[in-house]
């Protein structure tokens, strides 16, 4: 039996199914669920908190807002929109809730560009804004998803996600030599209680942090408990690489603590009241993934903390956290939280809570993910471009593997020199499988040939060639980032197809090198395989398939070098 060409079946096979899968995803696209249908049409938006009763919910105090199923007061709230340098922010009356984010320094995937843009960004002429691409939106009362970030008090008089807080329409702007701007809003007093929400948004950060202000002028101590949720449908984000493009990436809420780590939650689990996780302590954050971009609560480390996730409505789920909050008679009590919404920035996000950078999640590559996206961002610091940063770690994976891909080469050629006296023993055997298989396992001794040193090569690439696919599918460094030429984007498919046509042909020249198999069926399926690797690589990311056509590259002139060798050493000539 062939071993390595029954590896290469099987990775095909592999490749068809998932190709086959994503097809059915990408050509039939799950529908809008109702409640978030009728949200977006009418205004009115799901109630982001359950009832006290609700699944999974701490038994921290009961949580407002119980029996609503819709509030309905964003669309007629006031709101006040806040510029930085980094975001777009709408906050409304309602809540004090951020109802929508746009990232300045992130683009949607969208293309509106005309020929004449598209020159221009070829060439390095263009920028985002003239090519037409608006912000990328993160948070969202409107539009495609559903996604706000509110908070409230629980207790009674006390401003929950309902209250209307008199914030002042109109637009905020980060000025120049000022490093933050700041929105006050206050909650109408109850019973001697007056409550301040403050949002604080920083220069050069994705920062926001959330305060409650609560000057206790009664009589009686306050204790009472302070909930930070984000609220989100169950739909993906948008399709960042072809039929490929987000396939395998998370989305939904995820946790970590130093007891439990870094602990996704599935929506399907919350919605049958099926989660498990770590549900209090005293660290960790509480966050709600999407491909590339992430939104957190990082409360402080040290204090009590519960978790909670629930079912909101159909399609519709709620992921927070709650912290105790107690102002003594005659005094006023002061609780922030910081609010990330922003990108995955690996670099970044380690420096802002412990754990936060495992939401860029690898799945089982990451052992091998993670020490490649850091050589790459160390050459990448060096040469200032992602695409020649995968050129040159392709150059280093080839030289640090080539003894080893010497070696097959060297078996391959080989096999290719004794074919022919293959042939004739399986010719002269053909009626004993016994006879035959004990004459080829002699010809591999004499000629020292392993049959299964081709695999090698294969085998080597193969964990490389994945992890770079999860590094380029899931790393936001790599969106929307520039090679030269046509590529202005290693993240998706190449929009011209160049790369993976040449992918192609280096493969059918592989193909070519590498020994003819004896049986006629299995020759054709070989010659088939490059023709149906570039259909499947032709929705690849363009920065994995730059780095495949290099490799390719590189392995015809290694296997050349080592195939002609041994032929002008000579063979024995066929008996």
């Amino acid at each position: 039996m062939d071993f390595k060409r029954l590896i290469l079946m099987a990775i095909f096979a592999f490749s068809l199914v998932m190709l086959w899968e994503r097809w059915q995803v990408y050509k039939n696209p799950p529908e809008v669920p109702v409640a978030a249908q009728s949200a977006v049409q009418d205004g009115s938006i799901p109630a982001p908190m359950a009832s006290a009763t609700a699944a999974n919910a701490p038994a921290t105090g009961a949580v407002p807002g119980a029996t609503d199923s819709k509030i309905g007061v964003y669309a007629s709230a006031a709101k006040a929109v806040v510029k930085t340098d980094t975001m777009i922010a709408t906050v409304s009356a309602q809540g004090g809730d951020i109802i929508r984010v746009e990232l300045t320094q992130h683009k949607t995937n969208e293309d509106h560009r005309s020929w004449l843009n598209l020159a221009k960004s070829i060439f390095g002429q263009g920028s985002q804004e003239e090519d037409g691409r608006k912000n990328f939106v993160v948070l969202q009362e409107e539009g495609a998803h559903f996604y706000v970030a509110n908070t409230g008090l629980i207790g009674e008089g006390l401003p929950t996600h309902k209250t209307l807080f008199d914030l002042k329409s109109g637009e905020y702007t980060l000025q120049d030599g000022k490093d933050e701007v700041q929105l006050r809003m206050s909650a109408p007093a109850v019973n001697g209680v007056a409550v301040t929400k403050v949002l604080t948004f920083k220069r050069g950060s994705y920062l926001i942090d959330v305060s409650y202000e609560v000057n206790n002028a009664s009589a009686n101590p306050l204790a009472t408990t302070a909930y930070f949720q984000l609220a989100r449908d169950d739909k993906a984000t948008e399709q960042t690489g072809g039929m490929f493009g987000g396939i395998g990436t998370f989305t939904g809420p995820a946790v970590f603590t130093q007891e439990g780590k870094f602990q996704k939650i599935d929506f399907k689990k919350i919605a049958k009241d099926e989660a498990k996780y770590v549900k209090s302590a005293k660290d960790g954050w509480m966050a709600m993934v999407q491909h590339y971009f992430v939104s957190a609560y990082l409360p402080a480390e040290g204090l009590q903390r519960d978790f909670y996730t629930h079912k909101i409505s159909e399609g519709v789920f709620g992921a927070g956290i709650k912290l105790p909050l107690t102002a003594a008679a005659g005094q006023t009590a002061k609780l922030s939280v910081p609010l990330y919404v922003g990108p995955q920035e690996q670099d970044k996000l380690k420096a802002l809570a412990p754990g936060f950078n495992l939401v860029v999640d690898y799945g089982w590559v990451t052992v091998i993910a993670e020490p490649l996206f850091w050589v790459l961002s160390v050459i990448h610091k060096l040469v200032g471009n992602w695409g020649w940063a995968i050129i040159i770690v392709t150059l280093l994976l080839k030289a640090a593997f080539y003894p080893l891909s010497a070696s097959s080469y060297k078996s391959m050629a080989k096999m290719k020199n004794v074919m022919p006296r293959m042939k004739a023993l399986q010719e002269r055997y053909k009626d004993d499988k016994m006879k035959l298989n004990q004459a080829m396992m002699e010809l591999y001794k004499t000629e020292k040939v392993n049959p299964m040193g081709g695999c090698l090569p294969i085998l080597v690439q193969m964990p490389v060639f994945i992890a770079l696919y999860w590094v380029l599918l899931g790393v936001v460094e790599m969106r929307q980032a520039p090679w030269e030429f046509w590529i202005t984007d290693l993240s998706v498919k190449d929009p011209y197809f160049v790369l993976p046509i040449i992918m192609g042909v280096t493969m059918l020249i592989q193909t070519k090198l590498n020994p003819t198999p004896p049986d006629p069926v299995q020759a054709k399926v070989m010659m088939l395989m490059p023709i149906m690797f570039t259909f499947m690589f032709l929705w690849f990311p363009s920065g994995l398939v730059l780095y495949w056509v290099l490799n390719n590259v590189l392995s015809i002139a290694q296997q050349w070098y080592i195939t002609r060798s041994i032929e002008n050493a000579g063979a024995k000539p066929a008996k």
